[in-house]
């Protein structure tokens, strides 16, 4: 097994999930509701994160919603947990933990293009900086540049117990 280098610990996922909710608390100042779109399992995890982080410091609406892609497709094939009259003409937050090559947030952008809405914002944990899809992230945790044969791990649970990112 490649040896791993911890990147994040559990208070610091944190301190990054706490910023990441100040910023799109910010960012949407008088908005009344956000729907927060976290990519499963991972991205999904960090959006009831933030959900949780938002409703403590915000009088905004949230709707948690699920997206399920087929990540190894070379076509958009996807399925949510609720239908679109649920983010029609609201601010969508598109949320995963980490950023590659842009294909799964490409994906996750293709979701809301045949609905209206106000605006779509990205959330990642993790930045690798590899873009191959033309993607911008609008609030990171942390962004750092690796070599392609590097992975970057992300252990995330609800409550938070297990945080940890490695690199290896």
């Amino acid at each position: 097994m490649a040896s791993q280098l911890l990147i994040l610990d559990k208070k610091q996922i944190q301190q990054k999930i706490d910023r990441i909710a100040y910023q799109i608390l910010e960012d949407n100042l008088g908005e009344k509701e956000i729907v927060l779109a976290g990519i499963w399992d991972r991205g999904y995890k960090l959006a009831i994160r933030l959900e949780k982080v938002l409703r403590e410091i915000s009088d905004f609406k949230l709707t948690l919603l699920r997206i399920d892609l087929e990540r190894e497709s070379s076509k958009l094939i996807e399925t949510t947990d609720l239908d679109q009259s649920h983010w029609k003409n609201k601010v969508i937050i598109i949320i995963d933990d980490v950023l590659n090559s842009g294909k799964t947030l490409a994906y996750g952008l293709g979701v809301f293009l045949n609905t209206p809405h106000k605006k779509i914002r990205t959330v990642v944990l993790v930045d690798r900086s590899h873009k191959i899809f033309p993607i911008a992230t609008d609030f990171v945790g942390l962004e750092m540049a690796t070599v392609l044969k590097e992975h970057v791990d992300v252990i995330i649970d609800v409550e938070g117990e297990e945080d940890r990112v490695y690199l290896s």
